[in-house]
């Protein structure tokens, strides 16, 4: 009984011991001839790289397999490294392995396992090819020129040589066929970082971005997946013609966003807004009187802009910059660049304006004129500017007087200035008018000259006989001409022979003709001499019939005288 227990527990030791046995040696059993084996770098030879991977002996890997493009090694002992049994010839004491099939069948896999899950793999682009782009991920793959990135690609060479992420699009591991693309990977890396960043702006929020793009009126700034606008406006509180005085592309910026809408993904930014704004205490710093100087910037039909300093600009209109009437344009004065003093005249803070004044550095000629002229003073001046009523002549520097076309000359009735002056002609005028709180001067030219109507007044009275010529005529008479410049009227009803009725005879008088007229009214304050050439007529008919009257009572007396003569002579 006591031997069969004993038996019994042979038997069910023995499997037991065999089990073990076969545990202790099922490693030294041939692995399957395409199964990948991770081993561990034992030692590095001349010719090898020796490997334990977990077999019966250890294994060889020729070194070259393990040489860089330089001919380094790169690996060291303790490496654990991915191999294959190589079939064939087998070296004494050892099992022939290969590196080279394994990491590629490990490529494989990997490329299969992200195809089969969408994963981003990193590639090489080795250069350019027909239709596309050679990318190395592990193996030579293509990748077409219209997925190298989401927007169109003129210079596909320009990736040569970049790392680059890229997405699986097709895999045939029979033909040994990859199509990778680039585009698609970049899409999804920005889907991503734009949703992050959606997730974190916020209007008035702080945020940094890479500068992507300059235009003529603004920036495009990479925030991470979504590009925001920084106007050129907001660049700056100081003038700027061109972002790129600013920024420069790639270039890491701090912004601030100003407006954000979601829905359509827009972002506006600014850099200005990051400072307080200048402008906040202006009327400080500028007191309306004060002194600055400062650089213009900008030169306008109208004036010109000086920067006092960044972001606050003021203007010095053209009528600010000399007391001279005659400025045509502010280039004249100054030009962009120059250093300028001036005087402060406004300032509105609230409007972003300040007004400045160049002329206002020299006193005004206008507040000292009543003491350096007088009215009826003779003066000298060059000829500026004609207009139809008059001509402006400067007479100093901001200094202009205006003759009136009336006051240009006593005799010639002139329409217009030039009849008589030429621009720059230099004239002598006499004052008329002085109004400085105005800033208006009157001259006159023909005040140099004795008015001819106030003469002929002064050496003629009513009832003086005169010779002229007929210059005009009217529907009611003739005006005469008397003397250079004066004319008097002779109306037709004091024409000898005129009846009076219209339309039944012709124009008693004639253009040109000249007779002696008798002067039978004047009126020095309206200028006006009445005229009469039937009062000279009947004058003369009386003259006649006088001297008739005196031949003949000289007649009587002298017969008389004879009669009285004999009588005497008789006796």
């Amino acid at each position: 009984m006591a031997a069969d227990e004993d038996n019994e527990q042979v038997d069910q030791e023995v499997p037991e011991s065999y089990e073990n046995l076969l545990d202790d040696y099922s490693h030294f059993a041939p692995p399957a001839a395409d199964e990948v084996l991770q081993g561990t770098v034992l030692s590095i030879t001349a010719k090898d790289v020796i490997v334990d991977f977990g077999y019966k002996c250890e294994g060889l890997v020729p070194i070259e397999q393990f040489q860089g493009p330089g001919g380094e090694i790169t690996v060291r002992s303790g490496d654990a490294v991915d191999v294959m049994i190589e079939h064939g010839e087998q070296p004494e004491g050892y099992v022939l392995l290969s590196h080279t099939r394994a990491a590629r069948l490990r490529i494989w896999d990997n490329l299969e396992k992200a195809y089969q899950e969408q994963l981003i793999v990193s590639g090489r682009v080795l250069g350019r090819i027909k239709g596309g782009l050679a990318v190395d991920v592990g193996i030579k793959a293509f990748m077409p020129g219209s997925q190298a990135d989401p927007r169109p690609v003129h210079n596909l060479d320009s990736l040569t040589g970049q790392d680059i992420p890229v997405k699986i699009i097709k895999l045939n591991r029979r033909r040994g066929n990859v199509v990778v693309s680039r585009k698609m990977a970049v899409e999804e890396e920005i889907n991503v970082r734009k949703n992050a960043t959606l997730d974190h702006i916020g209007e008035g929020a702080i945020v940094t971005g890479v500068v992507k793009n300059l235009t003529e009126y603004g920036a495009f700034i990479d925030l991470g997946g979504i590009d925001g606008l920084l106007h050129v406006t907001d660049m700056s509180y100081g003038r700027i013609t061109h972002p790129s005085e600013l920024l420069h592309v790639d270039e890491e910026i701090t912004v601030k966003v100003l407006k954000f809408d979601r829905a359509k993904e827009r972002v506006s930014l600014g850099i200005k807004q990051l400072e307080p704004d200048p402008w906040e205490a202006v009327s400080a710093r500028y007191a309306v009187n004060s002194r600055v100087i400062g650089r213009v910037v900008n030169v306008t039909d109208y004036g010109a802009f000086v920067e006092l300093e960044a972001g606050i600009e003021g203007l010095i209109h053209i009528s600010e910059m000399t007391w001279s009437r005659r400025m045509k344009h502010p280039s004249k004065v100054v030009k962009p660049g120059d250093q300028v003093e001036a005087v402060v005249l406004e300032v509105h803070s609230k409007d972003r304006r300040i007004s400045l004044g160049l002329k206002q550095l020299e006193p005004n000629p206008w507040t000292t004129i009543d003491t350096r002229y007088s009215v009826g003073s003779v003066v000298e001046g060059r000829v500026r500017n004609m207009t139809d009523f008059g001509a402006f002549i400067e007479i100093e520097e901001g200094i202009d007087g205006l003759v009136h076309v009336s006051d240009l000359s006593w005799t010639k009735r002139v329409k217009h200035p030039s009849e008589v002056l030429k621009k720059g002609q230099v004239v002598q005028a006499v004052i008329l008018n002085i109004d400085s709180s105005a800033h208006r001067l009157s001259l006159g030219i023909k005040q140099l000259q004795p008015d001819a109507w106030e003469s002929y007044f002064q050496n003629h009275q009513v009832g003086d006989t005169v010779h002229g010529r007929v210059c005009r005529l009217a529907s009611f008479g003739g005006f005469v001409e008397l003397a250079e410049g004066v004319e008097g009227l002779c109306h037709f009803s004091e024409v000898p022979g005129y009846s009076g009725r219209r339309g039944s005879e012709e124009s008693p008088l004639a253009m040109g003709q000249e007779f002696d007229f008798k002067i039978i009214k004047m009126s020095e304050a309206e200028k006006k001499i009445g005229l009469s050439l039937r009062a000279v007529t009947e004058d003369e008919e009386k003259n006649r019939l006088e001297d008739y009257q005196r031949q003949a009572a000289a007649a009587t007396t002298t017969i008389e005288e004879v009669m009285s003569l004999k009588d005497r002579n008789l006796e």
